[in-house]
């Protein structure tokens, strides 16, 4: 265990070098951080940092800079999330208040994310596995054509058109909108299937072909949607960041094109905690240069979907960890009013 000077010393190492962005030596720390030691105590702590492998001197500079093993003891033990100011605050409501759909809110809060943190930004869509059905319409378009909307708590609007076998009129379209909702509103996705199986058998002998027809439309829809989907943006802003990454950022680049390995970065959706992968804790090799916060949100207590961000190590994690924290929150709310 590093003792408590050696803790505070490995914090402003960390806080001197994400702000200034150049390796730190024991005289700049002991100039800009009230330590309460000498120098001397400090290049020996220096030393002992090093010797943990929780900094590292690169190349011949005098300075230090932090290793992933040390930025993962400062989230993990010294750094706060840093909250929200009222104004930030407030700006973040009114930018996503604005949201007319879903896919308006994913890519709000994908400009919104990148904007704050300047750094690259991904935000999953929320998932028909966890979601619930909040309502299922179906309209005429002709004698034989129907038009099933399938709307769930999350605000998605998934439509379908449908071709029956023969026509079918107003009377037993309304009695089958009412029966299909009766049976799967404020239900699971999951238990769809097994709550309409019998409903074709509540209809008249010439209606249960369209009946079976309109059901077979509804399920196809849920698997065909439970591909997992994303939104990136502010891929850019690591063009600021360039010395960041060993070489080129080219890796990078690449891995963010990869929609598998994002998914994984982001974690399981339906954890709601925070998670932070710092260098090579990111399985991909590609982003061994680089951290990941991500955070789950959702409606009700319960996350349905992940959204963070991507940048380089050298990161301000209460800041970027603030940020992703105030915005999911932020999103869930929304959907739990839309």
């Amino acid at each position: 265990m590093l003792s408590e000077r050696r803790l505070q010393v490995l914090r402003a190492i960390v806080q001197d070098y994400v702000g200034t962005e150049e390796p730190v030596g024991s005289k700049a720390l002991t100039e800009r951080h009230n330590l309460g030691v000498s120098p001397a105590t400090v290049r020996n702590d220096m030393a002992a940092l090093e010797d943990e492998g929780y900094i590292a001197q690169p190349h011949t500079s005098a300075g230090r800079i932090p290793t992933d093993k040390g930025y993962r003891l400062f989230v993990d033990k010294l750094a706060g999330v840093k909250p929200m100011t009222a104004p930030e605050r407030r700006a973040i409501q009114n930018f996503l208040d604005g949201a007319v759909d879903l896919d308006d809110v994913v890519a709000r809060t994908v400009r919104l994310l990148a904007q704050l943190t300047r750094q690259v930004a991904v935000v999953q869509y929320p998932s028909l596995t966890r979601s619930t059905v909040r309502h299922v319409e179906l309209l005429s378009l002709a004698p034989a054509r129907l038009m099933l909307v399938l709307i769930t708590d999350t605000g998605r609007v998934e439509q379908r058109m449908v071709d029956c076998p023969a026509p079918f009129g107003e009377t037993p379209l309304a009695d089958l909108r009412a029966r299909l909702n009766s049976r799967v509103a404020g239900r699971r996705f999951s238990d769809v299937p097994r709550l309409v199986e019998d409903l074709a058998d509540a209809f008249e002998v010439e209606d249960r072909g369209t009946v079976t027809t309109v059901l077979s439309t509804l399920l196809e829809t849920l698997v065909e949607e439970n591909e997992e989907r994303l939104m990136i943006g502010g891929t850019a802003n690591l063009t600021r960041f360039g010395h960041d990454f060993p070489l080129t950022i080219r890796p990078v680049l690449e891995a963010l094109e990869e929609q598998v390995v994002l998914l994984k970065l982001l974690g399981e959706a339906g954890d709601s905690g925070m998670i932070v992968r710092i260098g090579h804790e990111n399985a991909y090799e590609g982003l061994n240069s680089t951290s990941v916060v991500s955070v789950g949100y959702g409606s009700g207590g319960e996350a349905v979907a992940k959204l963070g961000v991507v940048g380089p190590t050298r990161m301000d994690y209460p800041g970027t960890m603030g940020a992703v924290r105030a915005v999911a929150r932020y999103v869930g709310q929304i959907l739990a009013e839309s």
